[in-house]
């Protein structure tokens, strides 16, 4: 959260940020105080930092850092170079691939994503939009909730996207899904949800961005870097659809007989579009 924040930031919870990257280990053992003079700021600096990252205070902080200062798995995402070797491709692409979904479940926020679970269990319809690879996220939540019998949709279509979301009412979800924060398209779509008072729900990197704060609920993924052969877009396109994975589950969870009665149902129902396929494969020799 830290090292991508640390560009937003205003000036004081910026050097903070820098010394807590720079020194963790003496960092958690600081005072709100003495981090404050250890960092040429002040303790209320440290107190809005945390404000910033969405902490409920310096001791989340420390903890946050304290147990990533436990973790053994490889930190930085790592890029391809010239003529890279499969067996390290596969490496570091699964190190990346670790990396992202561990810092995911790091950030993940209990009460929005249990805010985020109950409106789409509560929603009439719900209404999935992003644009490029955010696009492929969505689709993949449609066909997800599709299988347990919601009512859902998703449009790349930035105009097909603003007709629902135009008509959309309160019984109603909308869903902006946009890696970057900053993708306008998506930021317009949640504002035309917002006028019709539909409950509107974003998933982003994480941070304040202009797609998060269009959001009545934020929902957030890994912030991995992107680089030169945007390993980072893998890295960040199964963050977003663990998250995704993760809403379904809950949803699921939520309506649990009704879901594997459902799921059952639409299991039977590709078994039989397959075998009629294979029957007619077989009339046709």
């Amino acid at each position: 959260m830290l090292r991508e924040m640390v560009n937003k930031l205003p000036a004081s919870e910026k050097k903070i940020a820098e010394f807590i990257i720079e020194s963790p280990q003496e960092a958690i053992s600081y005072t709100a105080q003495e981090l404050g003079e250890r960092s040429q700021t002040s303790g209320a600096a440290v107190i809005r930092l945390c404000k910033s990252l969405g902490l409920n205070g310096l001791q989340e902080l420390k903890l946050r850092v304290a147990g990533d200062l436990q973790k053994t798995y490889e930190v930085g995402y790592r890029d391809i170079s010239p003529n890279e070797p499969l067996e390290s491709i596969l490496k570091k692409m699964t190190t990346n691939s670790i990396q992202a979904l561990s810092e995911t479940a790091d950030i993940i926020n209990f009460e929005e994503l249990q805010k985020a679970a109950d409106a789409l269990f509560h929603a009439r319809s719900i209404h999935f939009f992003g644009v490029g690879s955010s696009a492929i996220i969505a689709q993949d939540a449609q066909q997800k909730f599709l299988r347990i019998n919601k009512h859902v949709t998703t449009f790349s279509d930035v105009h097909m996207a603003a007709m629902l979301a135009a008509n959309a009412t309160e019984e109603d979800v909308v869903f902006g899904i946009s890696f970057s924060g900053k993708t306008t398209e998506v930021t317009k779509v949640l504002e035309l949800a917002n006028q019709t008072g539909a409950k509107t729900i974003s998933l982003t990197s994480y941070g304040q961005s202009p797609v998060s704060n269009r959001a009545s609920i934020n929902l957030f993924s890994s912030a991995s870097r992107e680089s030169v052969f945007r390993s980072g877009a893998t890295s960040s396109r199964l963050a977003q659809l663990h998250v995704i994975d993760i809403l379904f589950m809950s949803v699921a969870t939520m309506q649990y007989e009704e879901s594997i009665e459902r799921l059952d149902q639409t299991r039977a129902a590709i078994d039989f579009i397959q075998g009629n396929e294979e029957k007619n494969k077989g009339s046709k020799k």
